[in-house]
């Protein structure tokens, strides 16, 4: 049972530095949404396409283009707000953010800053000790996404590559209710299982459709408290924001880094800047970009292109409607259907492939908990060892469950069902037709049994002798008894006729 703590999480408490300070940590992830034309414009987001292929005029910024808001991008933050147990703004706005860079062809960006389209929402955060986290969504709303500018093609001139202009994004900004790194990066990988389950960001960190913005300060034990009374952000120090990670791992080592710096600068005597960081995962450490702006410093104002977005209360209720079972459900679903553990549960339930699989095995071999043993442990355990998902394994849930059926009818060993695993995973085949024409069919007939033990006993003497006073040594003759019989005698049965034999 996972205790869950709202409002009085534990700190990350820095330790090394001259006092006692606590993190408080606020993420804006920003999630590419899974569609196949972009927010505005009906040109490709097929990644890796040729530099400035995917480009619309609108994009471009071409004089007197348009741009047309592509309704299922409106339909995936809806699912996403849904998914996230966030209020639906009916009514919403696009703004303009105004600045200057070289893969912003507009010279500015279309986004929504007043009127989002998801409101307020919360995302359970399932820790590695047992305990949860509720962290507060403060709002969801859509953007385009820049360009990529590259400058390590030539010495003398970088290049600009405009595919990616123009790319929906949903920005999801939570409130700094994040206490520390591992938190953090438990916070991003969630979001991504439910966007990933609901279908609305693949969740691709390493193509960029999931990247954060982590913004990090340090305060003194009891400060967060205060701030949690008043809503006054002056109780948690100055923050720094780093931009774009698109790697857990580097966002629990740039969060780690950032704390200290922080902390070293203000028990010093100076001043923390509020700024904009960039982390160089080579040197583990953060770097300054540029001082942080704030929302007067892009003169937002009302995109006068678009009109504001009357959303149907019943188009939202449809959606809701249609949406999958997410994975907090479908993990209480599997431990109460199945009878697994918590962590069993969390692993079978971790990706939608992964869960769907199980399901199959565990359905057509009716027993879920020795389904979730093989799958998590055996189809699991050699998949990632050869760096394959479960998309990519070799053995159908039918063969996984035609395998359990046999060790369940007592048709095979549970050594022999891993050889029978071996031999299903590199050459395929039916499990029972295999066992039958191989041989492999476990001896249960106790005659059979009792002469190997008969034998085995008698070549051992001395062995016996020991096995009276210390009854534990009773396993050798176990063991000696499987390999005679080629693993193929029934373990159970073993065991009770050499204990019998040995009069223990």
């Amino acid at each position: 049972m996972l205790d869950l703590t709202y409002d009085a999480p534990k700190p990350k408490v820095i330790a090394g530095a001259k006092e006692d300070w606590e993190l408080v940590i606020g993420l804006e992830v920003h999630a590419q949404v899974a569609t196949n034309a972009k927010l505005f414009s009906g040109a490709s987001t097929e990644f890796g396409a040729e530099p400035n292929s995917n480009v619309a005029f609108v994009d471009a910024g071409m004089p007197g283009m348009l741009p047309v808001l592509n309704e299922e991008c409106v339909a995936q933050a809806v699912r996403t707000g849904l998914g996230l147990k966030a209020a639906i703004n009916l009514r919403c706005a696009f703004d303009r953010k105004n600045y200057f860079y070289p893969d912003l062809p507009q010279g500015y960006q279309i986004s929504q800053l007043y009127h989002p389209i998801v409101g307020e929402g919360e995302v359970l955060v399932e820790m590695g000790d047992g305990t949860a986290r509720v962290v507060r969504i403060e709002r969801i709303h859509l953007e385009q996404d820049a360009g990529k500018s590259i400058h390590d093609m030539d010495p003398h001139m970088s290049f600009v590559d405009l595919n990616r202009t123009g790319v929906a994004l949903m920005e999801i900004v939570s409130r700094p209710d994040i206490r520390g790194p591992e938190e953090a990066a438990a916070y991003v990988s969630k979001l991504r299982q439910i966007m990933r389950y609901l279908g609305t960001c693949d969740g691709n960190m390493q193509n960029g459709n999931l990247r954060a913005d982590v913004n990090v300060s340090v305060c003194r034990p009891g400060d967060y408290e205060k701030y949690q009374e008043t809503q006054d952000f002056s109780h948690l120090g100055t923050r720094c924001e780093i931009k774009n990670m698109n790697s857990l791992r580097f966002i629990q080592q740039a969060i780690e880094y950032e704390a200290r710096r922080q902390i070293a600068i203000v028990e010093d005597g100076g001043k923390v800047d509020q700024e904009t960081r960039l982390y160089d995962p080579d040197k583990g450490e953060t770097r300054s970009m540029r001082s942080k702006e704030e929302a007067h410093d892009y003169r937002y104002f009302p995109d006068p292109d678009l009109l504001p977005l009357e959303i149907d209360q019943s188009w939202v209720d449809d959606i809701a409607g249609a949406l999958p079972e997410l994975p907090d459900q479908k993990k209480a679903r599997f431990i109460a259907d199945f009878g697994l553990s918590d962590y069993d549960a969390s692993v079978l339930t971790a990706e939608t492939d992964n869960a769907a699989y199980f399901e199959a095995v565990a359905g057509d071999a009716a027993d879920g908990k020795l389904a979730a043993n093989w799958v998590i442990n055996e189809l699991f355990g050699r998949l990632k060892k050869e760096d394959h998902d479960i998309t990519e394994s070799p053995v159908s849930p039918a063969q996984l469950a035609g395998i359990i059926k046999l060790i369940k009818a007592d048709a095979i060993s549970g050594k022999i069902a891993k050889d029978l695993f071996e031999i299903v995973y590199t050459e395929g085949g039916n499990p029972a037709e295999i066992v039958e024409a191989r041989g492999m069919k476990q001896v249960t007939d106790t005659g059979a049994i009792e002469t190997a033990v008969d034998e085995i006993i008698a070549a051992n003497p001395a062995q016996v002798e020991k096995a009276k006073q210390n009854p534990k040594l009773a396993g050798w003759f176990v063991g000696q008894v499987m390999k005679a019989t080629g693993g193929k005698a029934n373990p159970k049965a073993v065991n009770q006729i050499v204990t019998a034999k040995l009069g223990l």
